[in-house]
């Protein structure tokens, strides 16, 4: 499905029904936007992880402007401010009133952004390996001297930090080389390929974000305002959104929940599945 916000199309997914039968009534769920990682992937990898979400909310799987199967408009308008406005677009649209946001990774800093923007839209907030500022970059450039191979340091530098990706065959060769960091557990090879044959990867959206705003974004200032319900999930042995980076989330929360997957890297519904869904079910069940 696609909705025509702001100039382009964004596509979305509906997963699970806002209105189920209880008793003598229909008891309206929560609706909650999942925000996907990258920049440059898609809604994709939470198919079917979430599902068992879609017992207490109704779970709308977005794409942002240039990314999966959306619309690629001027690359100049991949930002975050712009996939904010982008949902709140889609937000009003489909006639929502309060959602709640689930997002990961760059979808956990899209999320943080709309909060601060639009705080009495939103429910609550599950941020899942995620940053508040631009600083990211310094501490998964120090865990990755630390941890990575002389290969993995050097692919980096030459296209990941700069974002100088020249096509998405690259890209893909950077998740196989970087898929034993990504994830605490091994990664079973045919597993691994049967995931990436149904992403619609998108290098020009990666080399904008890490080439543009994610240099300079920084939310600590703001966070303080949010006043939502907000979980918080990290993984122990995350690279790339190391665990420094949930807990300075945490120190400016007013209500706040972190959990620290202890077997866990950055992809933490890979690595603690059961852990990572009924901490978030439990986080539903209790705020909501």
């Amino acid at each position: 499905m696609f909705a025509s916000v702001n100039g382009t199309r964004i596509f979305f997914d509906v997963d699970g029904k806002q209105y189920v039968p209880e008793g003598r009534v229909m008891k309206k769920k929560p609706v909650c936007f999942v925000l996907h990682g990258g920049p440059g992937s898609d809604h994709s990898a939470y198919v079917p992880a979430l599902d068992p979400l879609t017992d207490l909310m109704q779970l709308v799987y977005i794409d942002y402007r240039g990314n999966g199967r959306s619309d690629y408009p001027d690359e100049e308008t991949y930002t975050i401010e712009q996939n904010v406005n982008d949902l709140e677009a889609l937000r009003r649209y489909l006639g929502f009133e309060k959602i709640v946001f689930l997002g990961q990774s760059y979808g956990g800093i899209v999320a943080q952004a709309y909060a601060i923007a639009f705080p009495e839209n939103l429910q609550a907030l599950i941020l899942i390996t995620t940053a508040p500022s631009h600083e990211l970059f310094r501490r998964a450039q120090e865990e990755l001297h630390r941890r990575g191979t002389p290969e993995q340091i050097r692919m980096a530098d030459t296209y990941l930090w700069p974002g100088k990706f020249p096509d998405n065959e690259t890209c893909l060769a950077y998740y196989q080389l970087f898929i034993d960091l990504y994830a605490y557990k091994k990664v079973p090879q045919d597993a691994f390929e049967e995931s990436v044959a149904r992403e619609i990867l998108s290098y020009r959206a990666l080399n904008r974000g890490f080439g543009g705003d994610l240099r300079t974004f920084d939310f600590t200032p703001h966070l303080h305002a949010i006043g939502c319900p907000v979980l918080l999930i990290g993984g122990r042995h995350d690279w790339v959104t190391p665990i420094e980076c949930t807990r300075e989330i945490a120190t400016h929360l007013p209500c706040c929940r972190m959990v620290i997957l202890e077997e866990s890297s950055h992809f933490v519904f890979f690595d603690q599945y059961d852990e990572s869904i009924n901490t978030i079910i439990n986080f539903i069940k209790e705020e909501l």
